[in-house]
C-alpha cells in the first residue's frame, strides 16, 4: 500500500484510493456482486404498492365507519329540530304549558344546565388538575398508585352511581333538598376523572429540557411547575376540560335523581328543584304528543349547538394562551 512520505503533496485520501483497500463501484462492471440492482430508487415493488393500497382503503373505511354515524345524527337532530327551534323557544319556559300544547321553551332548562355545569367545572378542574400536577411531579410510591388505581376506577363509573351516592350523603344523610348544586356535585364526580387523566397525559408530554432549562437557572420546583410546565401543556388541558364538560352536560339520570323537575325557572341553583336539558328532554320525548316530541328535539339541537359554542370557545382561550404565540 502506498504510505504518504513526509513531505508528500499527495493527501491521505488519495493515498487511500491508490490503496488496493479502496475499489469503485462501477455499475458496469461484470466482478461486482449479482445481488446488486441498479434500479432507480423511486421504483417501489408491486407488492408493496399493493400493500399500501390496501392500507390507505383500511384507513378510509374505518373513517368513514366512524364519520357516518356521527353526520347521520347531525342531520337527524338538525332536520328535527329546527321545526321548533326559534326565539320563542330559547327566551320561554313550559310553565302554565300543557304537554300537548304547541310553543313553550326550554329556557329554565338551558339556564339550569348551564348554572350545573358551571357549579360541577368550578369544583372538578382545580381538584383535577392539582391532582394531575402531584401524579406527575410529585407522585411517588404507594400513595401515588392508590390515586392511579382509584382514578382507573372513576373512569368506568356510571353515572347512576354518583347521582345515589350523591342521593344517599348530600339529601339523605345530610338532610339537603333537591337542587342544582347537589346535581353539579353527582356531575363533578363524572368530570374528575377525566380531568385528572387528561391533564397527567398533557403534564407527561412537557419536555424534561424545559424542566432542566429552568432548573439550571435556580427556579424552584413549584415555580417551574406552575410557569412553565402548565402553561406549557394548556391547550391539551384546556381540551381535556371541555371532553368533561361534554360529558357532564348530557347525562341524565344524576339529574333526574337529585335535581328533580321543573317547569318554571329556577336562577338559585342552591335551593330548590330546577330544570336541565337533559331532563326536559326526556320529559319531552316521553310524550305522546308531537308538539312535545318537537320539543324534545328542539332541546337537543340546543343542547349540541351549546357543547359546541363552548368547545370552540376553549379552543380559541388554548390559542390565545399558547406560550410562544406572537
Amino acid at each position: 500500500m502506498a504510505v504518504a512520505r513526509a513531505g508528500s503533496d499527495v493527501s491521505p485520501v488519495e493515498n487511500f484510493r491508490r490503496s488496493p483497500f479502496h475499489r469503485a463501484i462501477d455499475p458496469n462492471d461484470a466482478h461486482q456482486d449479482p445481488g446488486f440492482s441498479a434500479a432507480p430508487l423511486n421504483s417501489v415493488a408491486a407488492g408493496r404498492r399493493l400493500a399500501n393500497l390496501f392500507a390507505r382503503g383500511g384507513v378510509g373505511l374505518a373513517f368513514l365507519l366512524a364519520v357516518l354515524p356521527l353526520a347521520s345524527i347531525l342531520v337527524l337532530v338538525i332536520s328535527n329540530g329546527a321545526k321548533s327551534f326559534n326565539g320563542n323557544f330559547l327566551y320561554h319556559s313550559m310553565r302554565n304549558i300543557a304537554e300537548s300544547d304547541p310553543g313553550g321553551g326550554a329556557y329554565h332548562a338551558i339556564l339550569g344546565t348551564l348554572e350545573q355545569a358551571a357549579l360541577a367545572t368550578l369544583i372538578a378542574v382545580p381538584i383535577g388538575v392539582m391532582v394531575a400536577i402531584y401524579l406527575v411531579e410529585y407522585g411517588r410510591g404507594w400513595l401515588a398508585r392508590a390515586v392511579t388505581f382509584i382514578v382507573d376506577v372513576m373512569m368506568g363509573l356510571p353515572s347512576i352511581v354518583a347521582g345515589l351516592f350523591i342521593l344517599s350523603l348530600w339529601i339523605l344523610a345530610f338532610g339537603f333538598k333537591s337542587s342544582g348544586f347537589a346535581g353539579s356535585l353527582a356531575l363533578m364526580i363524572l368530570m374528575l376523572p377525566l380531568v385528572i387523566r387528561s391533564s397527567e397525559e398533557m403534564l407527561k408530554l412537557v419536555p424534561h429540557s424545559l424542566r432542566e432549562a429552568s432548573y439550571a437557572l435556580g427556579v424552584p420546583k413549584w415555580r417551574t411547575v406552575l410557569r412553565i410546565v402548565v402553561p406549557t401543556a394548556l391547550p391539551g388541558i384546556v381540551t381535556g376540560i371541555m371532553l368533561g364538560v361534554a360529558r357532564i352536560m348530557g347525562e341524565t339520570a344524576p339529574v333526574l335523581l337529585v335535581v328533580g323537575f321543573t317547569s318554571s325557572i329556577n336562577q338559585n341553583p342552591f335551593s330548590g328543584a330546577q330544570g336541565s336539558l337533559p331532563a326536559f328532554i326526556f320529559n319531552e320525548a316521553t310524550q305522546p304528543y308531537q308538539p312535545a316530541i318537537d320539543r324534545a328535539w328542539a332541546g337537543a339541537l340546543t343542547l349540541i349547538l351549546i357543547i359546541m359554542i363552548l368547545n370552540l370557545a376553549a379552543r380559541l382561550l388554548a390559542w390565545w394562551k399558547k406560550p410562544g404565540r406572537v
